[in-house]
């Protein structure tokens, strides 16, 4: 099957390669345009864009597709089937009707729940214990197509978005290659989203990641784990920023005020307070520091018993 295949971040590659590797003609990789990263501002391209360019397949990085503005494009590669993989921008009615089978996604969440951006992340900081990936026809919406093929996964009681992120991105691989087959065999039954049981996940901004000491502290252990290890969760102590990205949920704890310090201990961590019980912090980031275990991040940074993370 001839595919033109859309996806940006590393989460797109393992479908990428799998098309690949199944044989399928991948006439076109449809990427983000290359983005500055790092210090030095430096443009780095997608990984998609670098993986494709390793397996020899044409790269598009179109600034737009709004006004038709990729129609020729289309046209030159005359796909079957369009696969996009979080690609990053909405697809509009053009592209979404001109391949023979539409556009199929690969999304990282059971839905309708968690339509939107970041799945994995709130899938998490939600407390859910259960999610996984969801192939779907695409329409005009925010992940409101008719579902196709559903692949669950547990959710693990210790599992950050890093370990969550790696799972799916495996099982997405997975979920695609049956859901092509069966469309190859004409055996998909598309199935309708029920809107009333749906929910959204947003982008994660910078403000999901300041701590709240007062919540609940299993509340705030996943929301800590849902930002593991990027972008991370973080506090502030003497004025200064520190990111949390190793916390163990700890035991029921009252009367302590929100944020103190309580104890170190070299296996847990350091014991700090939440409503309702302790977090055991494992790893710190300072400002202009990197990550590192608490007991080193102690060699170089003053945390006193009785401290109050803000």
């Amino acid at each position: 099957m001839r595919i033109l295949f859309m996806g940006t971040p590393e989460f797109s590659v393992d479908c990428l390669k799998m098309l690949v590797e199944e044989g399928h003609e991948v006439a076109m990789a449809v990427t983000q345009p290359d983005k500055p990263r790092g210090r030095g501002h430096k443009l780095q391209a997608p990984p998609v864009k670098e993986f494709a360019l390793s397996r020899n397949i044409p790269v598009g990085q179109p600034q737009t597709l709004k006004n038709e503005a990729f129609l020729e494009t289309l046209r030159e590669v005359d796909p079957e089937l369009i696969v996009v993989v979080a690609y990053g921008k909405i697809l509009p009615s053009y592209v979404l009707h001109y391949p023979k089978y539409g556009c199929i996604n690969v999304h990282a969440s059971l839905l309708p729940k968690l339509r939107g951006a970041a799945p994995i992340q709130w899938s998490i900081i939600n407390g859910e214990k259960e999610t996984g990936i969801t192939t779907m026809q695409m329409d005009g919406g925010i992940d409101t197509g008719d579902m196709l093929l559903k692949f669950p996964i547990p959710i693990e009681p210790d599992e950050t978005y890093g370990t969550l992120h790696d799972k799916l991105k495996e099982l997405g691989a997975c979920a695609l290659r049956h859901t092509i087959e069966k469309l190859e065999k004409g055996q998909l039954q598309p199935e309708k989203q029920d809107d009333s049981l749906s929910s959204y996940a947003p982008m994660i901004s910078k403000q999901d990641g300041r701590i709240d000491w007062s919540t609940e502290y299993r509340q705030l252990y996943d929301r800590i784990r849902g930002l593991s290890p990027f972008p991370s969760a973080y506090s502030y102590l003497g004025g200064k920023m520190v990111k949390f990205s190793a916390v163990r949920l700890g035991e029921p704890c009252e009367g302590k005020q929100a944020g103190e310090v309580l104890s170190y201990d070299t296996e847990k961590g350091l014991a700090i307070a939440a409503k309702g019980g302790i977090l055991y912090a494992g790893e710190l980031q300072f400002e202009k520091a990197k990550r590192m275990p608490v007991k080193d991040c102690l060699n170089g940074h003053k945390i006193a018993l009785g401290d109050r993370f803000e």
